[in-house]
């Protein structure tokens, strides 16, 4: 019986353990960040050590179920891996470099609503308000938009304590500037976000379709990811000429990108995509936003970020949106297989009268 429970509650512990280690990759990205690592660089690294991981994984486990890699088929991985992998993340750590970990957290609450948004024309979700499902997906997505838009747009006041000393209590001109140029940073990071929100919701549409050609998820993203890399190597060398650039300084950074391409980009999928097995996808979806708790505890206890009124509030309405979308999904699952159990049962009842 004992075993049976902790058989139960394996997908449960096993997210947990998935968001304790998304929120430790973000930690150490936003840490060497600001000491310079260059943001193209750290993606081409990422990706190159997720290949590096991956790709064993997939020669051995699809071996025999790889379908053939047709020129269409490899051109839209180039596009998935432009968007999903190079440019999402690309913005997102511009984003969280302008700005702080927890707050770019609160951004990736929000592509499950981006992506329901944007899949709406294509039929790929619906949104009848005539049932409560359908009014719950569309009342969380307002929700988390609204929410976007006070994280953009208002930053409030700081809610943590600052100690400064009676030179630097006199506001100066110097001060002046230097606070307007991290509004601006402020602003350019959030609209780094909001892009990095929109490429990864489209590669969520568009790998739905190549999931359906290319049924083979180990190769597919050892694939993304190698494309990745090379797509990074070349857009930075083409924005940055300097070589130095790209060398590694010191312990954490290495630490840092062999960790994220392992754990952030290799493991913490594998197992995602074990519980959505096991659980479903909403049951999967469900813990993201426990990153930005972790995050966020770690953020202002240890890296002793600043923490505004606006992040604070911004934050828990885009959760609140996003439970409340992920609700009416669930309703709305279990709504279409009690509509196909019921068929099922009228017409074994049909047959046998």
């Amino acid at each position: 019986m004992a075993d049976c429970k902790c058989t139960e509650w394996r997908p449960a512990f096993a997210m947990v353990a998935v968001q304790v280690a998304f929120a430790i990759v973000n930690i150490l990205l936003k840490k060497v960040l600001d000491q310079g690592l260059n943001h193209l660089v750290l993606v081409t690294y990422r990706q190159t050590v997720a290949t590096v991981f991956i790709a064993p994984i997939a020669l051995f486990k699809e071996r025999k179920t790889r379908p053939k890699l047709t020129t269409r088929i490899f051109s839209l991985l180039f596009v998935s891996s432009m968007l999903g992998a190079t440019l999402t993340q690309y913005f997102f750590l511009i984003g969280m470099d302008y700005t702080s970990a927890t707050f770019a957290c609160a951004f990736i609450n929000l592509v499950p609503v981006v992506t329901f948004i944007m899949a709406l024309p294509f039929g790929l979700e619906t949104a009848n308000v005539k049932n409560k499902a359908g009014r719950a997906k569309v009342f969380g997505a307002v929700v988390c938009v609204g929410s976007a838009m006070l994280l953009t747009f208002y930053k409030g006041v700081a809610l943590t304590n600052t100690s400064h000393s009676p030179a630097i209590s006199n506001v100066s001109q110097h001060n002046r500037v230097t606070h307007e140029k991290k509004e601006e940073k402020w602003t350019i990071g959030s609209m780094a976000l909001i892009g990095g929100c929109l490429c990864w919701s489209t590669w969520f549409l568009l790998q739905a379709k190549i999931s359906n050609i290319y049924p083979s998820p180990y190769s597919s993203t050892t694939i993304i990811s190698s494309l990745s890399a090379l797509q990074s190597v070349i857009l930075g060398l083409a924005i940055h000429r300097d070589i130095s650039l790209w060398t590694l300084n010191g312990t954490l950074m290495i630490l840092t990108v062999v960790y994220a391409g392992i754990v952030g980009s290799g493991l913490c999928y594998v197992v995602m995509s074990w519980c959505v097995e096991k659980r479903g996808p909403v049951f999967t979806a469900a813990f993201g936003p426990l990153v930005q708790i972790i995050v966020a505890i770690i953020d202002f206890s240890v890296l002793h970020e600043q923490l505004h009124l606006g992040s604070v509030l911004g934050s828990l309405l885009v959760i609140i949106g996003l439970y409340i979308l992920l609700w009416g999904k669930s309703m709305e699952g279990k709504n279409y297989v009690a509509k196909q159990v019921e068929m099922i049962n009228y017409g074994g009842g049909e047959s046998a009268a």
